[in-house]
């Protein structure tokens, strides 16, 4: 511990990491031993199952310490469709069970459940295997993945890791209708680039992201890794702390970056002439304009993921598609991100208007956006809202994917090629 009383002008992640390690301040390109509050995993094959063997068999451990500081999903292969995928599901279920530790099966896809169930707290450090868990930053925690040095945090109580630089980018300007947190989030690593904060945080800030939703500041934090960062952030405020009353259950203090903390740099990106945009395939570097690919015969459209399928993404696409059809042969499928939002979305009617309007609606699994069902043949196309668009994601490795916001989406199901949604929201408005 340090005994220096001087203050140290500190960003939030490095607030969360100090405290993390016991320390009174950290600094970038500082080797620490820190402790996650929250050690969270989805039950995958050569992830999970080889944590739960390797902690037993080369580490002897045979029950994780403070197993409250534990929480497994079961959200891929959802429902299993194979006895190997039962059976390793299975195994999930009883390791929890021996361990104390909790599972939660069939209740959405883990990140966005995970906030709904209140781990993420502002100012807790979480961790994961996959990146994606970056959109907890959003509640102003620090969450990223650790790839399968999660295995680290299942047989020690601190995992070791780098303090990194953190580089702030301000939101400026006012989003014009059509346009989607989606948007902003490509539009970000058009300007900056994809290797922009490659191993930095990131903290989020400006007018655009006080405006914006929590579930909008969810769909940018969740894609930091495409800007290369281990993390995305945006400091807690009325509206973090609005959608977090009554679930946040960890009792850890929130942060809020120094008005002096040093950033490695500052970035400001003006999205008042954004206009919708569309990410082409083979890379999610490839950001162009919709306008540019209006037209272009798609085949099927997803509307789902961790960085979609969200209340705000299923309200403009039944805005869209309310009282008309898509067209015939096309194949859009609407997956909510947990059952929470799709409970809500039927009390809304908003299940109702997209079932009517020709959608395949699922329960909350991970299994459309990496491929595993309704996968698509040589030469298809299709629009989604998912979190990649890499060859084979979706099915053949011939077949495209073309990344947009919800809206885009809908309103390519009803025309059956790429279109621009703002025609459909003006005559609703």
């Amino acid at each position: 511990m340090t005994t220096s009383s001087k203050r140290v002008p500190q960003t939030m992640t490095e607030k969360i990491l100090a405290r993390c390690s016991g320390r009174d301040s950290v600094r970038p390109g500082d080797e620490i031993e820190a402790r996650p509050d929250v050690v969270i995993s989805y039950d995958f094959p050569g992830y999970t199952d080889v944590f739960f063997k390797e902690a037993r068999e080369e580490f002897g451990v045979e029950k994780v310490s403070s197993p409250e500081r534990y929480v497994l999903f079961i959200d891929h292969m959802v429902p299993a469709a194979s006895p190997k995928e039962e059976e390793l599901h299975r195994g999930t279920r009883a390791w929890g069970a021996a361990q104390g530790v909790p599972v939660h099966e069939r209740k959405g896809i883990g990140h966005q459940v995970s906030a709904e169930l209140g781990y993420a707290t502002p100012g807790a450090f979480l961790v994961h295997f996959d990146g994606h868990v970056s959109q907890l930053g959003a509640f102003g925690a620090y969450a990223f993945g650790a790839r399968k040095g999660v295995l680290e945090a299942y047989v020690s109580e601190t995992i070791a890791l780098r303090v990194p630089p953190t580089v702030k980018v301000v939101l400026t300007g006012a989003l014009q209708p059509g346009v989607m947190a989606r948007d902003v989030f490509h539009h970000m690593v058009r300007v900056m680039g994809p290797s922009s904060c490659a191993f930095k945080a990131v903290e989020l800030a400006g007018p655009v992201i006080d405006a914006m939703s929590v579930e909008g500041r969810q769909t940018l934090c969740g894609q930091a890794m495409f800007l290369g960062a281990t993390t995305m952030l945006v400091a807690p405020d009325a509206r973090t702390r609005e959608w977090l009353q009554g679930r946040a259950c960890l009792d850890v203090p929130a942060v809020q970056p120094d008005e002096d903390a040093v950033y490695e740099r500052v970035v400001t990106v003006d999205v008042s002439a954004l206009q919708p945009i569309v990410v082409v395939p083979p890379s999610p570097a490839n950001t162009r304009d919709l306008s540019e690919h209006v037209g272009l015969a798609v085949h099927a459209g997803y509307l789902g993921s961790c960085a979609s399928g969200r209340l705000e993404d299923l309200r403009i696409a039944a805005q869209v598609l309310r009282g008309r059809q898509i067209q015939p042969g096309f194949q859009l499928h609407v997956v909510p991100t947990s059952q929470a939002i799709m409970a809500q979305a039927a009390r809304e009617g908003l299940i109702e208007t997209l079932v009517e309007a020709g959608a395949f609606i699922s329960s909350p699994t991970c299994d459309y956006c990496y491929g595993r069902i309704a996968t698509m043949a040589d030469g298809q196309r299709a629009v989604s809202t998912g979190t990649l668009n890499t060859p084979g994601r979706m099915g053949s490795v011939d077949s495209e994917i073309y990344l947009c916001n919800a809206a885009v989406v809908a309103a390519s199901a009803l025309e059956g090629c790429i279109a621009d949604p703002r025609p459909y929201l003006e005559a609703v408005a």
